[in-house]
């Protein structure tokens, strides 16, 4: 097993893939160079640039990088993408081809559905994802079993993709889509940084395979310091209002010299609420609203680590001790040394 933290021979191979067995079809030898993004907050997930000394046509192009060490070698799948649009240059000697790949979900991106499609009240989400993923694309298509149904009827909007169908239909079972290595689609549940488990933890000791430049980027700007809730109920009238007053919230009424209101007047309380049930709702959403998220940017050298996994921060000198965080974007660089530059969130409570 190849271990990441040490020294390694790197190469990289890619090969034209067959869209309807998805298996490998042909080495493609005329790719120069190629650049990868994987970034969990694209409609598509990501994409990938390849330059190339030839033209190849819309096709579907695999990407491996052969790791060698101490006389292992392990073949590690990258990405799978579709290329789109080619440009091409040529220096009086070679011709150079810079190709613009996408993911499979792009299949999904390309048409709408019929005018006034609709799912029905208690249709099954995710068995109705599933089929209108696989008859509207040529990836394959992982299943997910889940209960859930729909409250309502789903009708399309006339702006509609499939692609944005599916994700606000999966949305309702807590999914989003999901891509592995190999350009399979998936549907993940969605959860919270705080019930992921670290796949992977940096650190800034001898051994690690983090560089030494990390950016933090957070913004306290609209984070409240008072909840003003209200609540119409056949016993009458409730409101709730809590205040950050916490000299030690760097939020609070006290600390900002300001007051910062959020009022809501359709509170998500079910049955007929008590005045203590509407406090309580008051002081959870203040609390859930004081909190900042924060973004932490690093290079890397490679180490399997994809979008969507929790990793572990270590870093002392940026001051970043035991820090989980959710990572929802790389950018690989498939070249000596595969240098991954990723950014990464995480949240902090700033009251309570």
């Amino acid at each position: 097993m190849i271990d990441w933290t040490e020294s390694m021979e790197q190469t990289f191979e890619y090969y034209e893939i067959d869209p309807y067995t998805w298996k490998d079809k042909k080495l493609l030898d005329t790719v120069k160079k190629c650049s990868i993004n994987r970034d969990e907050t694209a409609e598509t997930l990501g994409s990938a640039t390849v330059d190339v000394n030839d033209l190849v046509g819309e096709s579907y192009i695999r990407v491996y990088l052969i790791a060698s060490q101490n006389g292992h070698k392990e073949k590690v799948c990258l990405g799978t993408y579709i290329v789109q649009t080619p440009s091409s240059s040529f220096d009086g000697k070679v011709r150079s081809v810079s190709m613009d790949c996408y993911t499979p979900l792009l299949e999904l991106k390309e048409n709408p559905p019929p005018l006034g499609y609709a799912l029905l009240k208690d249709d099954n989400i995710m068995e109705e994802a599933y089929r209108i993923v696989r008859e509207n694309c040529r990836a394959p298509v992982v299943q997910t079993i889940s209960d859930k149904k729909l409250l309502d009827n789903f009708i399309s909007n006339t702006d509609d993709t499939w692609l944005k169908f599916v994700s606000d239909l999966i949305a309702q079972a807590k999914f989003k889509f999901y891509l592995d290595d190999e350009g399979r689609i998936l549907f993940a549940p969605i959860q919270k940084i705080e019930e992921l488990q670290p796949v992977w933890t940096y650190n800034d000791d001898n051994s690690s395979i983090l560089l030494p430049e990390v950016t933090l980027d957070h913004d306290l700007y609209g984070i409240p310091n008072i909840v003003e809730v209200t609540c119409n109920t056949s016993q009458g009238q409730y409101m709730a209002r809590v205040v950050n007053d916490d000299e030690s919230s760097p939020t609070s009424t006290i600390r900002r010299q300001r007051e910062i209101v959020y009022r809501e007047s359709e509170p998500n309380l079910t049955g007929l609420p008590s005045r203590m049930e509407v406090d309580d709702y008051a002081e959870n959403l203040l609390e859930e609203l004081s909190s900042i998220e924060y973004k932490v940017s690093y290079s890397h050298g490679y180490c399997p680590v994809r979008i969507g996994d929790c990793v572990r921060l270590n870093y002392k000198r940026a001051d970043l001790q035991d820090i989980k965080a959710k990572v929802i974007t790389q950018t690989i660089n498939c070249e000596s040394g595969c240098s991954v530059s990723e950014t990464a969130v995480f949240k902090k409570k700033l009251w309570k």
